[in-house]
């Protein structure tokens, strides 16, 4: 085994922290919701995550049977078992290839997100536990089906991407028990029911205009600007900042697939000063122009299946 250790600071991506080990970067993809897919492969090593910020979902595509946490050395990995690693946990591995695994990167908010559409739930409620070796059928196909497409082919990687929301929405599914959603609601310090669903409508409702500033939100929840955001981020998991930029984003990705409106005009009905500045966020967030992105819709609607 190669003796290298790839320690973290705290909040520092699990990505980075990889990226200085000796695993090696195999193929990497942007997809929409601000998720990132990247394949990686490992000869072994050292590596300590620590608070990395965002959630990870891991597949492991070969090897992994002398790969394990420090503290549980005989509990090992093996091909399609999975691994989930939420923004806030730490763990110490020490990693025997050769291992070749994909990793499925997800923001808090992002997370949040899919809870609220997918279950009209409070995010918190529906929280993401540390799972090591997990066996998981759909997990295990998601990881195959994933690293057997082409990832340059732009109609391949919205196959990807769909293949991901999936595999997404299959851990909302799993992690919303009854008996979380009812300690959510009897737990203090978040947002009511009725003023979250409020204030999130008015959000979608006022995308264009400048009235989601923390105040105007405050205002609508009947709270002082300190304790809304406090609850706000208690409830959601995000600040009100990252939630209204997710929501732009979406609407903005929304408009370019469904209209042949002119970025100016997108960029206005999404609440940009600019085109170039919707530009700009596009690009940091999918890695994608929108004028690239706009591009390869027609390819992918040419690719699905028609009735």
């Amino acid at each position: 085994m190669v003796s290298l250790t790839a320690g973290a600071t705290a909040d520092e991506p699990v990505f980075d922290v990889l990226g200085r080990s000796n695993a090696r970067r195999e193929r990497e993809v942007a997809l929409t919701d601000g998720l990132r897919l990247v394949q990686w492969h490992n000869h072994g090593g050292r590596m300590d995550y620590q608070r990395p910020g965002h959630h990870t979902l891991s597949v492991y595509l070969q090897g992994g049977h002398a790969t394990h946490l420090i503290e549980t050395p005989r509990e090992t990995g093996s091909p399609g078992c999975h691994c989930i690693l939420p923004a806030e946990h730490e763990s110490h591995w020490n990693v025997a290839g050769p291992l070749r695994f994909v990793h499925l990167y997800l923001s808090a908010p992002a997370w949040a997100d899919r809870a609220v559409r997918l279950l009209d739930a409070e995010p918190r409620a529906i929280t993401l536990e540390q799972r090591i070796f997990g066996a998981d059928a759909v997990l295990a196909r998601w990881g195959q089906d994933v690293a057997a497409l082409d990832w340059q082919d732009p109609a391949e990687r919205f196959r990807i991407d769909g293949l991901s929301q999936a595999a997404l929405d299959h851990l909302v599914l799993q992690a919303a028990q009854p008996r979380q959603r009812q300690r959510a609601e009897r737990a203090a310090g978040g947002l009511s029911g009725v003023a979250r669903r409020r204030v999130l409508e008015f959000v979608d409702a006022h995308l264009d205009g400048a009235e989601l500033s923390l105040p105007r939100l405050a205002a609508e929840a009947h709270l002082s600007e300190f304790h809304f955001a406090r609850m706000f981020r208690a409830s959601m998991g995000c600040s009100v900042h990252d939630w209204v930029a997710a929501r732009r984003l979406d609407r903005a990705r929304a408009l370019l697939g469904d209209t042949d409106l002119p970025l100016a005009d997108i960029a206005a009905a999404c609440g940009y000063a600019s085109a170039s500045h919707l530009s700009q966020r596009f690009k940091a967030v999918l890695g994608t122009t929108p004028g690239q992105f706009r591009r390869l819709l027609p390819t992918r609607r040419q690719h699905l299946p028609t009735s």
